[in-house]
């Protein structure tokens, strides 16, 4: 004998309720519907599943004893119905926020590709993971430090170079690159540096290096509010990747930073258990267009030296 899974449903849409009116809501048919699939249960198995009175319907013994069972079968064909959906749902994109590198990245690879994609936006590695290892998402940019959890993989995808934004009033507003040794002595307003974060810990580095002061002073208004206090001021920058979209203002200077120049290391992170369909072809896609750095050219935190080209 094999059960009817619409039987089941029924069944235990009716013991959660109590009520056949409000179990046929839930299933979205009609009520004489629902007491046709409890009978049937009922004729397969041989047994009385419900008692009816004017309290409701309460499970007999035997439905008592089904109703464990059937609850763990349901799960298991929902899950089995959602490992085949999942398959064909868009492939989920963790980033730290759309006006970033990472972003361009999948933007690039789902006009590649065709590929249909849903970005997320967290805090970074501190959320991507849990998110993977739970499958709320299939891949996330991070800047991964150190070890990771053995169930997750990951592959350096991007660096993007440093970039100075300051006012037009600011004297370095009249060059075309900056040199990191100029900066020495200046103050730079980053207040979306959140302490504990993977970006943060790379500022951090960035300040020992060359001996900028870093602060994130006042709250965080975002990046509009951010460029427009810059904007006004004759002293204060901030920095941004070369691959951040910062919006057009007319006080704003953009001035690259002259090699070797900071970068910052995205790195693709996934589930090695999880196989999205799309997400090979997105590791594939990232793979292609890395480059790995050579000392002469760029700068890289400590943590971060083996993903030199030479040795």
């Amino acid at each position: 004998m094999e059960l009817d899974l619409g039987a089941v449903r029924a069944f235990v849409a009716v013991t959660d309720h109590r009520r056949f009116g409000e179990a046929a809501d839930e299933l979205g048919i009609s009520q004489q519907a629902v007491s046709k699939r409890i009978a049937k249960l009922e004729s397969d198995l041989g047994a009385v599943l419900l008692h009816r009175g004017p309290a409701g319907a309460e499970p007999t013994e035997d439905g008592a004893a089904l109703l464990v069972p059937a609850r763990a079968l349901l799960g298991a064909a929902d899950q089995a119905a959602d490992a085949v959906r999942s398959r064909r749902r868009a492939l989920r994109v963790d980033v730290l926020g759309t006006r970033l590198a990472a972003t361009e990245l999948v933007r690039d690879f789902h006009e590649a590709t065709g590929a249909d994609v849903e970005i997320i936006t967290s805090d970074g590695l501190r959320s991507a993971g849990p998110a993977l290892l739970r499958g709320a998402v299939d891949a996330a940019f991070v800047r991964v430090l150190g070890p990771v959890d053995p169930a997750l993989a990951h592959t350096p995808v991007c660096l993007d170079p440093l970039h100075v934004l300051v006012g037009a009033r600011h004297p370095l507003a009249g060059r075309r690159q900056v040199r990191m040794a100029e900066l020495a002595s200046a103050t730079a307003w980053m207040p979306g540096n959140t302490p504990g974060t993977e970006w943060t810990a790379w500022f951090a580095d960035l300040a020992a290096e060359f001996a900028v002061t870093i602060t994130n002073r006042g709250p965080d208004f975002g990046f509009d509010h951010l460029l427009d206090e810059v904007a006004r001021s004759a002293d204060v920058l901030t920095f941004a990747g070369e691959g951040v979209r910062v919006p057009w203002h007319p006080e704003i200077v953009r001035i690259p930073v002259a090699p070797p120049v900071p970068v910052y290391a995205h790195s693709l992170l996934w589930r090695r258990a999880h196989r999205h369909p799309l997400l090979p072809a997105l590791i594939a896609h990232l793979r292609a267009g890395y480059r790995p750095p050579t000392r002469a050219r760029v700068w890289l935190p400590p943590a971060e030296q083996h993903l030199f080209a030479d040795p």
